[in-house]
């Protein structure tokens, strides 16, 4: 019987440096053009990037295929059309954030921004928290979507936490520099290369990145800039720090208009870079979504009992009120704890299986078993205690 090869000596060399960033090769991988016959469900290809109207797509083991193929092998990077398709749901959580805003800057605080001083543009940072708690019945309307959830899933799987910064750039607001995202990318290129080159290839499969767009976007407001392809360039993390791949990036990014409730979902390890506004009047608002494996460590601390707490009374109407199963499963998946680790095995032992239940499986029981608020309160406070260390 014939064994394939085992991997050779670079397969598996650790660290990566520098010297591994060859600029000629990263502009032949970024020169391929996206075959739209690998995206039979798109409805169409611009500028290499698959778009999909979202209403069109189905809930199936195909759609999910093809997504994670165009996120990992292939542009890494899809637009879904209308994914929010309801535009009062869209400028309800607009006006939360709003609201937010303006509590901001009464306070006197300035959210710093990752490429803007702050004051420049407006940053709410745990908008995801912020929301819940300011109007639970706009998040619950807002997170119950269906195409967000059908593309966590598909990149992440179950148990994925959903975290959210609102980013208003506002007219003049400056472009960021090319980069990638948490969490390697989110280290100095020093800091980067300490790690195997296995571990590179890793990061990118504990995040999705994404954006939805909550006002008109044309391209001089200044969408995010993407370089297509560029998430399967192995010492990526390394070459975004460098000027000559920085400049390969300005010189070949793509810009694509967005329309109030699109949304773009990208592989974090795609060199990306929000634009610059140079509209006259257009605050480009976004919901940065930046959303975790159950495996990985999200960038944002989230009192997710907090958000549970602040939900689950909608959960109980609408489901008094017929909602159906699926509406109630993507709101608790954004919302609570998908994942039962870490805890306190002493006092939280697996009973039924190899794990104990995830603060989400709690929710989902107290839907089923219709448990009051203060019930459900109760057990998830009791479940912060058995997994605290002491």
């Amino acid at each position: 019987m014939s064994r394939a090869p085992l991997p050779g000596p670079r397969a598996h060399r650790a660290p990566l440096s520098e010297q591994d960033c060859d600029l000629d090769a990263f502009r032949a991988l970024v020169g391929q053009r996206t075959d739209p016959a690998a995206y039979p469900r798109a409805a169409a290809v611009e500028r290499n990037v698959p778009l999909y109207d979202a209403g069109e797509l189905r809930d199936d083991p195909g759609t999910a295929a093809e997504l994670v193929h165009a996120l990992a092998d292939g542009p890494g990077i899809v637009v879904l059309r209308r994914a929010f398709p309801d535009p009062a749901v869209v400028d309800r959580v607009t006006a939360v954030f709003d609201a937010l805003i303006c509590e901001q800057r009464a306070s006197g605080a300035a959210a710093g921004d990752h490429f803007a001083a702050p004051g420049a543009n407006d940053r709410v940072w745990n908008a995801l928290e912020k929301a819940a708690l300011r109007d639970p019945e706009a998040f619950a309307a807002y997170y119950a979507n269906d195409a967000l959830a059908l593309v966590a899933r598909a990149w992440l799987g179950p148990g994925y936490q959903v975290t959210s910064q609102v980013n208003v750039v506002n007219p003049g607001g400056a472009a960021q520099r090319a980069h990638r995202d948490y969490h390697l990318g989110f280290l100095s290129g020093e800091a980067a290369a300490a790690y195997p080159a296995h571990v590179h290839r890793l990061s990118p499969a504990l995040t999705l990145q994404g954006a939805v767009a909550h006002c008109d976007m044309p391209v001089e407001s200044g969408p995010t800039m993407y370089l297509p392809h560029s998430q399967k360039y192995e010492p990526g993390y390394l070459a975004w720090h460098l000027p000559q791949f920085r400049a390969c990036f300005e010189a070949h990014h793509v810009q694509l208009p967005l329309a109030k409730g699109d949304a773009v979902f990208f592989n974090p390890a795609l060199f990306h870079a929000a634009g610059a506004n140079r509209s006259a009047d257009v605050r480009r608002t976004a919901n940065l979504l930046q959303i975790s494996s159950a495996f990985g460590r999200a960038m944002e601390s989230v009192d997710r009992q907090a958000v549970v707490d602040a939900v689950y009374p909608v959960l109980l109407r609408r489901k008094a009120e017929g909602v159906g199963e699926r509406w109630l499963e993507q709101v608790v998946a954004a919302s609570a704890e998908g994942y039962p680790f870490p805890t306190n095995l002493d006092r939280d032992p697996p009973v039924d299986g190899l794990a104990p239940p995830s603060q989400a499986d709690v929710v989902r029981r107290a839907l089923r078993e219709e448990w009051t608020p203060q019930a459900l309160r109760a057990e998830l406070r009791a479940g912060r205690v058995r997994r605290e260390s002491r």
